[in-house]
């Protein structure tokens, strides 16, 4: 998650993404339970014949019928670097927390501390965690009132995460009320152009959200806008009915937003250096070991799920930038050779940005920005340079 974490997963698109068939169309155990099988229905958002009318080559997304691009994906990728395009979001899951004293309950899910945000409207990105460590989800929560949390889950992870809430509230905090809220859509825009574009479309919501910090969002009625996003550039997720939800699209591209496939929302998250849920972490991963350590708050006295395990267990993994020296594409699985031991890709691919292929790697604790190590690619140990990342954000090289 990131800024706005996302459950990826798509079948019958191999090259395209971030170790595509590695992951998403793999049948790797961990990862299995994000795809449904040839003869069960795909899901759709309220904008799928919209994709479709626009061109879109639809492809089975974690169990979602989604637009993975509407032409080429690295003029999309630098459509959004450079101006703006707009992604259809609305597999992802809206949950409303309400009730007496949710900041307390939240407190005690969360990684991080609910207790950062007092602002209304100011949003907190945090793990949720087993009593073991290992990560169930990523999430972004929002402070609206005393009495009101809203979260945005990830979409693969969505019904497990809703259950484990109201688990977890049944035992310590039962007046709470656990809402998903299946009557809402999401569309991100993105780029440096993009809340111009915005106004451009919803002038009413103009001086509700031009004071929006990052990280911010303001209830504007109808329309929820939150200053968030997963492609390391400026712009709003809007949240809104599901029925008027494509007519807000077409507006936003009769304006001059193009419409953004998934292909190039993972290589741009991935360029801004911001982790796939399954992927970059799971269940197995502790958000130590996942980049993640900024997000987890070990120093107050709170106690949250999973702490315990985090203490006792001193992390000797970590997650580090990769750019490729020698020719060849970097993706998710491939091992690495370091001269501290054996290492592993998360997420890896072409950065269209740098013109360079770049990855994301879980390496022991030893290995240190500017080493070279070795990546097995197709039989053949293959140099690479351990860089920080992100490799570019609001459409610059970082490296």
């Amino acid at each position: 998650m990131s800024a706005c974490p996302t459950t990826e997963g798509a079948d019958g698109f191999i090259r395209n993404l971030s170790g595509i068939k590695d992951r998403w169309g793999a049948t790797r155990n961990r990862v299995a339970p994000f795809f449904l099988k040839a003869n069960m229905t795909l899901k759709t958002t309220p904008l799928n014949a919209a994709h479709r009318a626009m061109g879109a080559k639809m492809v089975d997304f974690g169990g979602w019928d989604m637009p993975v691009n509407y032409g080429s994906q690295i003029d999309e990728h630098h459509q959004v670097r450079n101006d703006v395009g707009m992604f259809d979001v609305s597999h992802m899951r809206v949950v409303d927390v309400k009730g007496i004293r949710v900041r307390a309950f939240l407190r005690y899910l969360l990684a991080n501390n609910a207790d950062k945000i007092t602002l209304p409207g100011k949003a907190l990105y945090s793990a949720m965690l087993q009593p073991e460590g290992g990560v169930i989800d990523d999430l972004i929560i929002y402070f609206m009132t005393e009495e009101w949390f809203r979260i945005v889950v990830n979409a693969g992870t969505a019904d497990k995460d809703i259950a484990w809430m109201k688990q977890q509230a049944a035992t310590h905090a039962p007046q709470l009320t656990i809402t998903s809220r299946d009557d809402l859509a999401m569309v991100a825009i993105q780029g440096p152009n993009a809340r111009a574009k915005v106004w451009q479309v919803l002038p009413q919501i103009k001086s509700s959200t031009e004071v929006l910090q990052n990280f911010q969002a303001a209830d504007c009625g109808e329309y929820f806008v939150a200053r968030t996003g997963y492609t390391g550039e400026d712009g709003f997720e809007v949240m809104l009915p599901k029925e008027k939800v494509e007519i807000f699209w077409y507006a936003l591209n009769k304006a001059g937003v193009k419409p953004i496939g998934l292909g190039a929302r993972d290589t741009l998250r991935l360029e801004a250096g911001m982790n796939l849920y399954g992927q970059d972490m799971d269940e197995t991963i502790n958000p130590l070991e996942a980049g993640m350590a900024w997000t987890v708050d070990l120093k107050s006295d709170r106690n949250f799920i999973g702490k315990a395990a985090l203490l006792a267990n001193t992390p000797t993994r970590k997650l580090v930038g990769l750019v490729l020296l020698d020719r060849g594409v970097l993706r998710s699985h491939q091992k690495i050779q370091t001269a501290q031991g054996e290492g592993e890709i998360t997420s890896g691919s072409f950065s269209p940005t740098l013109e360079k292929s770049i990855a994301l790697a879980r390496v022991p604790n030893g290995v240190q920005i500017g080493d070279t190590v070795q990546v097995s690619i197709r039989d053949k140990m293959l140099a690479a340079q351990v860089v920080k990342y992100p490799f570019a954000r609001n459409g610059k090289r970082c490296i």
